[in-house]
């Protein structure tokens, strides 16, 4: 009985929230801007898989049900992960971004939006690289 109790909250244990945690923090720093996506996404995905949150971004924590006991803590943890994102985020951004309330829609929409290599430095690279010989 116990194991399967352990098992439950392992499973669970994405739903947890500190009460120490706050909804106005920033994650990372530097906020996300324009030129920087690359490495504010691997410092907010490293924040929130050590937060055990990382599951909200890969879409492993689909919505329960409404009238699932679980929908509440899912809906917390929902609000709480979007508010650390839009905090994390340059005011020029936030405003694109403030009315989602899905983590995954507010994840993919940046992704989006600022993955978008460096198409010169690219370029650029690839011309070195064929004089190489």
């Amino acid at each position: 009985m116990a194991e399967a109790s352990s098992v439950q909250s392992s499973t669970l244990a994405f739903l947890y929230l500190h009460p120490s945690e706050s909804p106005a923090t920033p994650l990372v720093s530097p906020v996300l801007d324009v030129n920087n996506y690359h490495s504010w996404c691997r410092s907010m995905m490293t924040a929130l898989s050590a937060k055990n949150k990382i599951q909200f971004i890969d879409g492993s924590a689909t919505e329960p049900d409404k009238k699932d006991p679980l929908y509440q803590a899912w809906r917390c943890c929902t609000n709480m992960i979007v508010s650390w994102i839009v905090h994390s985020v340059a005011p020029s951004i936030r405003q694109s971004v403030l009315w989602m309330d899905k983590v995954e829609a507010v994840w993919s929409d940046l992704k989006s939006r600022y993955f978008q290599g460096d198409h010169m430095c690219i370029s650029e690279l690839q011309m070195e690289t064929s004089f190489i010989k």
